[in-house]
């Protein structure tokens, strides 16, 4: 009888670990003359009804994946939306503070979606240049990029051989995927709320394997 070879699945390297990179929930809206809370020089808002919602569909999606631990950001809306999947899987989140949303400066708060919606002359720039420095006080682009890299090599680094779901935000999703790949820097901002995307992540090295998984969002 002749042997026969079919497709193999997709099977991460020996020591690699396989992160999760979950987009929290929606937030509440940004009104005119009023500040979210702040953390760290952070708009810190909470979320939204609806991510609160999204939050569950997302532990519903995960609950039986063989992950050995979660980490959240220093700010609200990850924990929030982390706490559905912890619950299922009896697991504590662990915080990460370098990979915290982008630093918007004078703009933090809510004040950037506000700019951003009015197509403000420093929004146009960061967009254009794919420079977040461009925002009066923000952090820079590579400033943003050093600090994500570092914290998801930490995190590599602590779970080889072992599935981790990072909660976190849409900047640094896009960071995260800009690095990996090396694409542009702006080229993956826009990731969707309670979304997944996949990073494999050996020593120094890492790999794209999926971005902005929205399925079971519905």
């Amino acid at each position: 009888m002749t042997k026969e070879y079919h497709q193999s699945d997709y099977l991460p390297p020996k020591g690699a670990a396989d992160l999760l990179l979950i987009r929290h929930g929606r937030t509440e809206a940004s009104r005119p003359g009023e500040s979210f809370p702040m953390v760290d020089g952070h708009g810190d808002p909470a979320l939204h009804p609806m991510g609160e919602e999204q939050a569950i569909l997302v532990g519903e999606r995960l609950k039986k994946d063989a992950i050995s631990a979660i980490y959240v950001t220093t700010l609200r809306r990850t924990h929030q939306t982390a706490a559905p999947l912890a619950r299922h899987l009896n697991l504590t989140p662990q915080v990460e503070p370098d990979l915290r949303e982008i630093r918007l400066g004078d703009w933090d708060g809510g004040e950037y979606r506000i700019k951003a919606a009015e197509k403000a002359p420093e929004f146009m720039r960061a967009i254009e240049r794919e420079e977040w420095g461009e925002i009066p006080n923000a952090e820079t682009t590579q400033q943003l990029h050093d600090r994500v890299r570092a914290g998801l090599l930490r995190i590599a680094a602590a779970h080889p051989d072992q599935r981790v779901a990072v909660v976190v935000h849409g900047g640094v999703i896009g960071a995260a995927m800009s690095i990996a790949s090396g694409a542009r820097p702006f080229h993956f901002n826009g990731a969707d709320n309670g979304s997944i995307s996949r990073l494999v992540i050996l020593g120094d090295t890492m790999w794209v394997k999926g971005f902005n998984d929205c399925t079971h969002l519905g």
